[in-house]
């Protein structure tokens, strides 16, 4: 049996997606600018994935039972879904406008 073992690597990058500079802390798992993510882990932190598809944030969501929030990530190359906590130097503009984005898109569907 695999076990999901957490590997703490700090890392800066720049983003693939908005070309921003990213001072990793270690837990830094996205972009906090553009809130783009890259398919690089099996498991957290251990860059063993082969796929290197970039990560779009689809919604956000609150975490059940904590005042937390994460984004949803989706890889576009071979649609593997990521939870990432949200962190306080996330832009919180990107983060309204996912929301946005979400609540017009259920709002057509009706």
């Amino acid at each position: 049996m695999i076990t999901k073992r957490f590997t703490k690597k700090k890392e800066d990058f720049t983003c693939e997606k908005c070309g921003k500079i990213v001072k990793g802390t270690g837990y830094t798992n996205h972009c906090p600018h553009c809130l783009w993510s890259k398919h690089v882990d099996v498991n957290p932190g251990d860059r063993l994935s082969l796929c290197q598809g970039m990560m779009k944030p689809s919604r956000v969501e609150q975490v059940s039972g904590e005042k937390g929030f994460v984004i949803i990530n989706i890889c576009e190359k071979c649609g593997h879904v990521k939870k990432n906590r949200v962190a306080k130097e996330d832009d919180f503009d990107q983060l309204a406008a996912i929301q946005k984005r979400n609540s017009e898109l259920k709002n057509q569907g009706n």
